[in-house]
């Protein structure tokens, strides 16, 4: 991906794609726990499409009710939106604001993009569902990935160097951790893996319990 335009399209058809997966949960996989601790799947799809439904008016007096944090106001907002919208409104917000052009307040479109895909895999990977998403979105989030990334997620990778087995792209130094280039992807934006995802030693700290 280069141009901007190539990424509304990334950003688009990933909003798209994960709408027609949320069509196909059960009533029992969107009550199941996400990648994101504490959210299930039914928070996490509410909580992407936080930035279609809340004008920054809004959001502006949310963070004040937050008393100025941000983690609070999103926990707030998508246990409270998760529990009065239907699941089909749920999926129905991201098909309908495929084009939206909301981003995060930082990291412009490449954390758009990031922030779709990311909390997609927090549903799927949960889930166990075999989703892999496209090569040229998750390559161009890999190759923004650097200290500041890891910084902001909370990703210790200290000793570790990560290693895809499906692309050519690694990052660190240390002890290899391999594993497909979208489940290493969740390490440098700090969630913790199911059991069987990732190889190598270091690997086991990055699993969840």
């Amino acid at each position: 991906m280069e141009t901007t335009g190539d990424f509304r399209d990334a950003i688009a058809a990933e909003r798209r794609e994960l709408a027609d997966l949320l069509d196909t949960l059960t009533p029992a996989q969107w009550d199941a726990p996400s990648l994101c601790a504490g959210w299930r799947a039914r928070e996490v799809a509410a909580h992407m499409s936080q930035g279609f439904r809340y004008p920054l008016p809004q959001t502006l007096l949310e963070l004040l009710k937050a008393r100025g944090s941000l983690h609070r106001m999103t926990d707030r907002l998508a246990r409270a939106d998760a529990a009065t919208a239907s699941t089909d409104q749920l999926s129905a917000y991201l098909r309908d604001n495929a084009h939206h052009p909301w981003k995060p307040p930082v990291g412009g479109i490449t954390a758009a993009l990031g922030h779709d895909v990311i909390h997609g895999l927090d549903i799927t990977v949960a889930l166990g569902l075999d989703r892999r998403v496209p090569e040229d979105r998750v390559r161009a989030l890999l190759d923004a990935v650097n200290a500041r990334t890891l910084k902001f997620f909370g990703a210790d990778l200290t000793g570790v160097q990560l290693r895809a087995t499906d692309l050519d792209w690694s990052y660190g130094t240390g002890a290899p951790v391999t594993a497909a280039a979208q489940d290493l992807l969740l390490l440098a934006y700090g969630r913790k893996l199911p059991p069987g995802h990732l190889h190598g030693d270091p690997g086991a700290r990055f699993v969840t319990a």
